[in-house]
């Protein structure tokens, strides 16, 4: 017969220990002392002391003295006290005398600090190698000290170990005795809060981990079926956890959850890069465009926002590294605690998926099988091994040029005397001029500025050039178009432009007839780009005269840049006629403020466009709205073109001639989740044969190229602008 209690045990003994009697002057042990009566008493009746010792546990025991073992039955371990001769004195002052028992083999006593099953704590219990040991005897825990998984108390894990049933105790007969390890910590005493906050932490990690394990990379692909998915990496993570040992188990969870963090601060990333560059993010190339993207956010929520938001994202990386991380350990230690439910769940997982993508299960078009962390490894994998053959097959390219070698008499030999204008109008994509909310404004403005032009004896034909980037990155748009390579990674642009690659401005430079400029308002510090393209002389945002507001990221209204590039080029007695690059970026994003036009006699020094900025709408009116972006976003279109037509109009001449484009689509959320990378192209001229000469080209007569105009590759254009226009090919 087995007596448990929820005492600590002592070490199974073969013989019961006799009780030592105490001396009359022994000090207290929190066991009365007989007085004379009772030693009287004992003196008459010579078997009281037998008869006590034989008595049943709490049978006729006194409430001031400590229960009595029965005598063991065979084969069952004997019964102690806290006072029997295996025992040392109870310390000065102690007031409970707990009895002592040794569980059956195998079995832990109820309420002891053994029954905790904390994964932090189990010292080995993997396999259940501590089964047959026996239990220690311990003392009980100094005052203050909470024993972890004893009582009701809840494990690191989120464990709650079981409470001490209710026992015979030293304190009377019928009294609940004192669990052994008392909690004293707040989950002792708030034992179902504890319960409830551990599982309701467990459930976060559980969907947090999922989550982790499901997101996809765009935007427009979060709804609840990409979450309703059976991942296989669960699958196989948690069949794992189950065959590994304790240690290395949770080093394991701790390296897979910190790549699963990785891996979901890089699809937040890719979130970021479809939504606003219509690609995912590079992970060896695209580090260097977060100091243009602070540079961005300062220009639109000034620099307290700008370092607010910087702030934020670092505390968001470290948070999802840190909280993916412990969720997947917290989660690893749950299936190794409950092995055989988890291995139960773990093989009706595994069949689920395994028949749901042998039969091509899905729910609204999504797949229930995923293996989306192995796919989305694999694609990043393959994006890091392209770029890197990418670089040295583009070295290769970059190197060959059909011009070349081309004698510079042999150049541009049907433009000799033109002034030319090469104008890029920030984001102006084909969504400006097909987009059922921004084709109305924007339509009307080139039908009107088309006119315009008619009126001054101008004509045009326009057609369209596909982008090598999208929604940003407008360097690589600018360099495309202009060297005649397809620039679109920031390593291509880094390799030719430190090289010699023949550029349209290049060209006009190599004859010997033009001088070559560039205006740039965007550009504001020093830029060594402009050896590459053979620009003679730089005008950035420094140079131009500037004394009015800035409109967000555009440093000065596109009209007076063009109002500049009059007062201190054009407008000036040259020899030469002149070859202009010239960057426009009212239309650059959040299109908001955005300037408007001036009587020309007004523009002076820019002061005139302080009250205009003052009364626009403000970036963070517009850049969380979808609808406002792209009403916004049409009308810096419309106020770009009438600039530069405008502009045309006045100062342009029978030997202007003028190329203007866009660089690029702006971000998806205006241009639309489907848009092409398409911008509209058109040349300008007075002179009828500037035109005929392209006019094998099938472009749209007018600045509004028709719908199914020819569409060609940006890097397209400037070989058969080259070839039109009389250069002869040297490569």
């Amino acid at each position: 017969m087995s007596f448990t209690s929820s005492s600590r045990q002592l070490p199974n003994t073969d013989e019961t220990p006799e009780r030592e009697t105490p001396e009359p002057d022994a000090p207290s042990s929190g066991i009365e002392q007989p007085g004379p009566a009772s030693q009287d008493a004992s003196a008459d009746s010579p078997d009281h002391a037998r008869d006590t010792t034989d008595a049943e546990p709490g049978r006729g025991a006194s409430s001031s003295g400590p229960e009595q073992p029965a005598p063991a039955a065979e084969g069952e371990p004997a019964v102690g006290t806290a006072q029997d001769a295996t025992d040392p004195e109870p310390e000065r002052g102690a007031t409970d005398a707990e009895p002592v028992v040794r569980a059956p083999e195998g079995e832990v006593p109820a309420g002891s600090g053994a029954g905790s099953s904390s994964d932090d704590d189990e010292g080995g219990e993997d396999g259940g190698d501590d089964g047959d040991k026996p239990v220690p005897v311990s003392s009980p825990p100094p005052a203050g000290h909470a024993d972890e998984g004893a009582d009701g108390g809840t494990d690191e894990d989120g464990d709650t170990g079981p409470a001490a049933p209710s026992a015979g105790g030293v304190g009377g007969v019928g009294e609940a005795a004192p669990p052994s390890g008392r909690v004293r910590g707040w989950r002792g005493r708030y034992p179902v809060a504890a319960t409830v906050l551990a599982w309701t932490v467990t459930g976060l990690a559980a969907v947090l981990v999922l989550f982790a394990l499901l997101m996809p990379g765009k935007a427009d692909q979060f709804h609840p079926a990409q979450f309703l998915r059976v991942p296989v990496e669960a699958v196989f993570g948690a069949a794992l956890v189950l065959v590994l040992p304790r240690r290395p188990r949770i080093a394991v969870s701790a390296v897979a959850g910190l790549a699963l963090g990785v891996l979901t601060v890089l699809n937040l990333l890719d979130v970021g890069f479809n939504e606003y560059l219509g690609r995912g993010f590079n992970v060896v190339l695209d580090w260097a465009l977060f100091s243009d993207a602070q540079a961005y956010l300062q220009d639109t929520f000034g620099g307290g926002g700008a370092l607010g938001i910087a702030i934020l994202a670092v505390v968001l990386v470290i948070a999802v590294l840190a909280l993916v991380t412990l969720s997947v350990v917290r989660l690893g230690n749950l299936v190794a605690r409950n092995s055989e439910v988890a291995t139960r769940a773990t093989l009706v997982a595994a069949i689920v998926w395994v028949t749901c993508a042998a039969l091509g299960v899905q729910v609204t078009g999504v797949p229930i099988a995923s293996e989306h962390v192995a796919l989305a490894v694999q694609d990043r994998a393959h994006r890091v091994r392209d770029t890197i053959r990418d670089e040295a097959e583009f070295q290769k390219i970059a190197k060959k040029d059909t011009f070349a070698n081309t004698p510079p008499d042999q150049l541009l030999t049907d433009l000799r005397g033109k002034d030319m204008m090469i104008t890029f109008i920030e984001s102006y994509g084909r969504s400006a001029i097909e987009d059922p909310v921004m084709a109305p404004g924007v339509d009307a403005t080139l039908t009107a500025e088309n006119r315009k032009l008619t009126g001054a004896g101008f004509a045009a034909k326009s057609g369209w050039l596909t982008s090598a980037t999208y929604g940003g990155s407008s360097w690589l748009g600018h360099s495309t178009f202009l060297s005649g390579l397809w620039i679109n990674n920031q390593q291509r642009y880094r390799t030719v432009t430190a090289g010699d690659h023949l550029t349209l401005p290049g060209a006009f430079a190599k004859t010997g007839d033009w001088d070559t400029v560039g205006v740039m308002p965007g550009v504001q510090k020093a830029w060594p780009e402009q050896k590459f393209y053979g620009i003679d002389k730089l005008y950035d945002s420094r140079d131009l005269g500037y004394r009015g507001p800035k409109f967000s990221w555009s440093t000065m209204p596109d009209q007076y840049a063009l109002t500049a590039f009059e007062r201190l080029v054009h407008g000036k007695k040259h020899d030469k006629p002149l070859m202009s690059t010239i960057i426009l970026t009212s239309s650059h994003q959040p299109w908001a403020p955005i300037p408007r036009t001036v009587p020309q006699d007004q523009v002076g020094d820019g002061s005139v466009y302080d009250a205009i900025e003052k009364a626009g709408k403000r970036p963070g009116d517009i850049i969380t709205d979808a609808r406002k972006s792209k009403e916004e976003y049409g009308k810096s279109i419309q106020y770009s073109v009438t600039s530069l037509i405008d502009y045309l109009v006045k100062y342009g001449d029978k030997n202007t001639v003028l190329i203007f484009l866009g660089d690029h689509q702006p971000i998806a959320r205006v241009s639309g989740d489907q848009a092409s990378r398409d911008v509209p192209v058109s040349i300008v001229a007075k002179d009828p044969k500037v035109l005929d000469r392209i006019a094998d080209w099938g472009w749209t007569d007018g600045l509004q190229p028709e719908h199914n105009a020819p569409v060609w590759k940006m890097s397209a254009f400037r070989d058969r602008f080259l070839t039109a226009y009389g250069s002869t090919p040297h490569s």
